[in-house]
């Protein structure tokens, strides 16, 4: 059975368009898992291994998402095909839903070592194996929670946008090495405007750190578990060697160490088990704004100027983008205003009469207990009834922090038999000598809750806050109409690999082809040097395609991926 996607994720759901991957697209899927498949037996965790193996994953021609969605489906979980880098909350919150978005694109080849742009290698080959193993999806599962929950800054914004477009640079085929600087500058420019690490740098950062580059095991001789390494053909290599120092995990480290997407890592944090992942990023949860509550967690809410919904001790629950906090003299806030559309909920579900339309210009409250430390959530009706609050009756409610409410009650709205929200009309509200809310606006809502206990972005309901259309259909897919003659090549000999039928002449006329017009081709001649060591070792073609394989002048990546390629043949 497939996972249900909820609506606010489903904008970022795309087709794969499986037609569309070349020849050369395949063997590039090809090349590295075979790589996989044979050198990371001894280097990747068990779990990993055991995954690759179980996941029932293809190692000859790209997979179908549809496929790993019914593989996942076993284990409680699903994957779903996106369009790139998606935001970061989305992708939290897919994992939170135990849903792995998969970018379907794959890397070109002069990037088949590692590229920073999301690919399917990195998806499937790297994240979808080891997450068969219940603990690890545990903890992705916990993380996803944390980040889709975590508040971020209008400056980070702006950097993923960047970043997203350096992704898409880096992949086109058409990019000049012009445009990838441009785009790596703004990259930069857009970084250099950030102040400070927000909750969303600390779990992007634990997330980097683990669940795509981290180490398991023991220190002097760790394992590989994180999708980032176990996906990059080189790195997966080089990570392991002295020259990478391996550091003893811990959350402190993990996010106070930056990172770059684009350069082999430095440094490697070696955690001892999956559990210890789990119990501490859980430890570290607790420090956040989702957990935390009150009026440092507001603060954090005021700088991000984005929707995130707050949560009364009441149960009650405010989405919108905070604008305003008032504060008492010993700095504990008392009084917020959101700006723009806010919606009003209850156990996740938005309150019927309280939509963003009713409250579109945003929406204001006290935060407190009532004079003599009365806790209103706390109150039954004949409690209320003896503070004076009655529907359709006069009122006056005083707040330790000196706020006054005045008005005419018109609902008491209840929630498990305790007062939520107490609506008033004529209703003036006081800070002292502060006008906070005059008769003439209208209906005062005024939330019942003695504290903030949570924080968090995003929304409450967010299939009812935001205007959710129906996923548009997903375009049909379509057929290349042509192929270049290299890809041409490429699908030949894949072919003639694929056949119970050895075809030397259709090979030697492939090599001679290469020889003529594709000197710096290096990948298809493994491939042809592998049939012929299958099906004609002796061949005078082969030592013509070792020599070329060894005295061309490639550069020292694809010099160790040739070598690495020859050793697998």
């Amino acid at each position: 059975m497939s996972k249900k996607i909820p609506v606010h994720l489903q904008q970022y759901i795309a087709k794969q368009h499986y037609r569309q991957y070349t020849p050369i697209n395949h063997a590039v899927w090809r090349f590295v898992m075979r790589q996989n498949h044979f050198y990371l037996k001894n280097i990747a965790h068990s779990a990993y291994v055991k995954g690759l193996k179980d996941s029932g994953i293809n190692i000859e021609s790209i997979p179908r998402v549809e496929e790993m969605n019914e593989k996942l489906a076993q284990v409680g979980w699903g994957a779903v095909a996106i369009d790139g880098l998606i935001p970061g909350a989305a992708f939290y919150s897919f994992l939170e839903n135990r849903i792995l978005p998969i970018a379907t694109d794959i890397r070109k080849i002069e990037n088949i070592a590692y590229t920073p742009a999301p690919d399917i290698i990195h998806e499937a080959a790297g994240h979808a194996p080891i997450l068969l193993d219940p603990s690890y999806r545990n903890f992705v599962k916990k993380i996803g929670e944390m980040g889709a929950k975590a508040l971020s800054s209008k400056e980070k914004l702006k950097v993923f946008k960047a970043v997203r477009q350096l992704t898409i640079v880096a992949e086109d085929p058409k990019s000049t090495p012009e445009q990838v600087r441009e785009a790596e500058n703004r990259v930069a420019e857009a970084r250099k405007k950030v102040k400070g690490l927000t909750e969303a740098d600390k779990v992007s950062r634990l997330f980097w750190w683990t669940v795509e580059y981290g180490l398991i095991g023991d220190l002097d001789y760790p394992k590989i578990y994180g999708a980032g390494l176990l996906s990059s053909v080189g790195e997966s290599q080089s990570c392991l060697a002295d020259d990478v120092r391996k550091i003893p995990f811990s959350v402190e480290g993990c996010i106070h160490t930056p990172y770059d997407v684009t350069k082999p890592q430095p440094q490697l944090f070696v955690c001892s088990s999956f559990a210890e992942l789990t119990a501490e990023i859980d430890k570290f949860a607790e420090t956040m704004a989702f957990r935390k509550g009150g009026t440092e967690s507001l603060e954090k809410a005021l700088r991000t100027e984005a929707i995130a919904t707050i949560v009364f001790s009441s149960g009650l629950q405010v989405t919108g983008t905070l604008g305003e906090i008032l504060k008492d003299e010993g700095e504990e806030a008392v009084y917020f205003r959101t700006n723009g559309p806010t919606a009003l909920s209850f156990d996740d579900i938005q309150l019927t009469g309280h939509s963003t339309e009713t409250h579109r210009k945003g929406f204001g409250t006290p935060i407190g207990r009532l004079a003599h430390g009365i806790v209103l959530e706390d109150c039954k009706p004949e409690q209320l009834h003896a503070l004076g609050i009655y529907e359709d009756s006069p009122t006056s409610l005083c707040f330790e922090s000196g706020i006054k409410v005045e008005g005419i009650v018109t609902k008491i709205l209840l929630a498990e038999g305790k007062p939520i929200l107490i609506s008033f009309k004529d209703c003036t509200v006081r800070h002292k000598n502060q006008l906070l809310f005059k008769p003439d606006w209208g209906t005062f809502d005024m939330a019942v809750g003695a504290g903030i206990t949570s924080v968090f972005a995003g929304a409450a309901d967010p299939y009812s806050f935001f205007d959710m259309q129906p996923a548009m259909p997903l375009e049909e897919e379509t057929v290349r109409d042509c192929e270049t003659e290299l890809e041409s090549l490429y699908e030949s000999i894949r072919q003639i690999r694929e056949s119970s039928n050895w075809n030397a002449s259709e090979v030697g006329k492939i090599t001679a082809l290469l020889d003529d017009n594709y000197p710096k081709e290096w990948l298809l001649r493994l491939e042809i040097l592998e049939l012929y060591q299958l099906h004609d070792a002796g061949h005078s073609n082969v030592q013509g395609l070792i020599r070329t394989l060894h005295e061309m002048g490639w550069g020292p990546s694809i010099k160790q991926l040739i070598q690495r390629g020859l050793e697998l043949i």
